[in-house]
């Protein structure tokens, strides 16, 4: 039986990665559009990052401080070339890009491309088989369509901001780009479905994402209080349970940080009982049930806080997990950035960076059983596959290489 599972492994293993074979041209910029494109190089596919002469906005910034690190954990395994996309020569080597690429990927606001002569429509004449991707903050219809859109701008629309903080607080950003990081996400789906439908009729198809529709639905619990309660209900819960249905759930304090628990079952409860102590509390009709413990969830809260306040957050959760209590240490960013759980299933994994020396960096979560990971290779600099793009892959001479160069288009 493990021979039969070990060979069938091997088997697909020998298949090679799943997206192999296809080339992307990557014109994203930012976290949207690059978390895509970086899950499609991670993937398997051969990734073209297409910049301007300055470098994408995220590249451009690093002089800032702060974002080297992120265009390093979204741009592994791409190659970068620059182009510019102003001038008709810079225009036509991306139409030649377009008739030998499998996929196009855009984030840039509605109309852009089109104004440039570049629009989906154009470029599928060019390429019938093109897999035409965008992103945007509320879609290329609609009243909002050309709204300029970032995260912190798309949260505060989407309700994210308004739902975070505590009630008697003012509202609060998410330390996450959600916004961004959910349309990537989606984006990358969708380009899928239209590989997909491409696989069954031969024909490519324009797909798109907006940050807007990609967020809403992560609100679901608030979404459901609301429906409950209309104006009534809290429009922030804190650390609470967003429909406020579920309760332990909270942050508690300990000795040298919190614990979150979110414990929703009654078998649950009866472990954190057994956990703090307090068995003797298993029958009572206060806390016997969700419902009552929802009711009462100053008491629930209270017991955890007593138990967990003289006690590390470390050992804290281990006491809890031990009992299968669904719970964990509030870590801080230096914890998370070498969590030895992502390390040993390659999730994360260390490598020397040519600009950022001995760092972890991000695999993709995607992962099929029986393919190995394909090895990171390190964000490269500005332009630095120009000659691998433009002359081996276009067959340009490396006198037009210079010519481009000279005239400002590369």
């Amino acid at each position: 039986m493990l021979e039969r599972a070990l060979e069938h492994a091997e088997q697909e293993a020998a298949q090679g990665y799943p997206l192999e074979g296809l080339t992307v041209l990557d014109l994203t910029q930012i976290y949207n559009g690059p978390y895509a494109t970086f899950l499609m190089a991670l993937g398997g596919a051969k990734v073209i990052k297409v910049e301007p002469r300055a470098g994408e906005n995220l590249r451009s910034r690093g002089d800032l401080g702060g974002v080297a690190y992120p265009f390093a954990m979204l741009n592994s395994n791409k190659k970068p070339v620059t182009l510019n996309l102003k001038s008709e020569r810079g225009k036509d080597l991306l139409r030649q890009m377009a008739s030998k690429a499998d996929v196009l990927v855009e984030n840039f606001s509605p109309g852009v491309m089109e104004r440039l002569g570049l629009g989906a429509e154009s470029l599928l004449k060019i390429n019938p088989r093109l897999i035409y991707g965008s992103s945007s903050g509320y879609g290329s219809d609609g009243p909002y369509r050309n709204y300029p859109a970032m995260d912190l701008v798309m949260q505060a629309m989407c309700g994210v901001i308004n739902s975070t903080g505590f009630q008697d607080g003012p509202p609060v950003k998410s330390g996450a780009a959600l916004c961004d990081f959910f349309a990537g996400i989606h984006l990358h789906s969708a380009i899928m479905m239209a590989l997909y439908h491409r696989e069954r009729t031969g024909t490519g198809k324009i797909v798109e994402v907006s940050m807007q529709d990609a967020t809403y639905c992560s609100l679901a619990s608030n979404y459901g209080m609301y429906h409950a309660l209309g104006d009534a209900a809290p429009e922030r819960t804190g650390n609470r349970h967003g429909g406020l249905g579920v309760a332990p759930y909270n942050a508690y304090p300990a000795r040298d940080g919190y614990v979150v628990v979110n414990a929703p079952a009654d078998h649950h409860w009866q472990s954190i009982l057994r956990v703090i102590g307090r068995e003797d509390l298993k029958d009572d009709e206060r806390l016997k049930t969700r419902a009552a413990r929802v009711i009462n969830h100053e008491q629930v809260d209270e017991l955890l806080e007593t138990w967990i306040r003289t006690r590390t957050k470390d050992d804290a959760a281990a006491a809890m997990l031990e009992q299968s209590v669904p719970c964990a240490p509030v870590r801080n960013l230096g914890e998370v950035m070498n969590d030895r759980n992502m390390l040993a299933r390659g999730a994360l994994q260390a490598i020397d960076h040519p600009d950022l020396g001995h760092v972890n960096l991000p695999h993709t979560p995607l992962n099929i059983r029986g393919v190995p990971r394909i090895p990171i290779e390190p964000s490269r600099p500005l332009g630095d596959a120009n000659e691998e793009v433009f002359v081996k892959w276009l067959g340009h001479s490396r006198e037009d290489l210079e010519r481009l160069e000279g005239e400002g288009v590369i």
